[in-house]
């Protein structure tokens, strides 16, 4: 738990990036006894519940990541409401390879595919992020978009893009709206990106394991 002392009173809060880490956290356990043979599986809602600290960030970040924040929080919302249908992510899987609707649009995995990619855009941002503090926002943002979602999207997507990236927040910006300081924000997005990979990794082995190519 964080302390932050707001005028004369000081107060403890959890920040988003305390939150983000933690929820990963708590999936990574999961990732790892599967890789150790256990058969547990990963919750649906447990997943979307984690997933739902991230569209914080999204919001964070303005105009460039618009697009992002409306299409990983409309798709976080279909698989939370899907969730009450089906107890694991297995499971939306083993329903669309059955009815060969897995890259269809608006079916769950490709939902989940997309929800993926937008925890590894985090992902990559938080390490170009503390890559240097030289480093701007708007660099580091468009490095990560360069590698993970521009090959997936049109020229029209990433034009428009391109251009929100000069309405991004500073760093120092970025950092107030997260209530974090620079040494604070740096162990939280560590915290993050050694558990997100894992499971980033592990919902991509479950796409492989079914013979289905990330390429889309």
């Amino acid at each position: 738990m964080d302390t932050y002392r707001h005028g004369n009173n000081a107060c403890s809060m959890t920040t988003p990036l305390s939150a983000m880490a933690e929820a990963f956290e708590e999936l990574l356990e999961i990732s790892k006894a599967n890789q150790k043979g256990s058969e547990e599986e990963m919750r649906l809602d447990t997943f979307c519940d984690a997933c739902s600290f991230v569209s914080v960030l999204f919001g964070c970040l303005g105009l460039a990541f618009k697009f992002a924040e409306l299409e990983y929080v409309s798709k976080v919302r279909d698989l939370k409401e899907a969730s009450r249908t089906y107890d694991t992510i297995e499971d939306i899987l083993e329903l669309d390879v059955a009815n060969d609707t897995v890259k269809t649009p608006g079916s769950l995995s490709r939902n989940l595919r997309r929800v993926r990619q937008g925890l590894d855009l985090i992902r990559a941002l938080f390490e170009q992020f503390l890559s240097t503090e030289e480093y701007s926002l708007k660099e580091a943002a468009s490095t990560a978009y360069a590698q993970v979602c521009a090959p997936y999207h049109s020229w029209t997507i990433r034009t428009a893009v391109a251009a929100g990236m000069y309405a991004l927040p500073t760093r120092d910006q970025l950092l107030l709206r997260l209530s974090e300081t620079d040494q604070s924000a740096e162990k939280k997005m560590r915290r993050y990106i050694s558990a997100a990979l894992p499971v980033i990794e592990y919902i991509d082995k479950l796409y492989l394991s079914r013979n289905i190519i990330l390429d889309w």
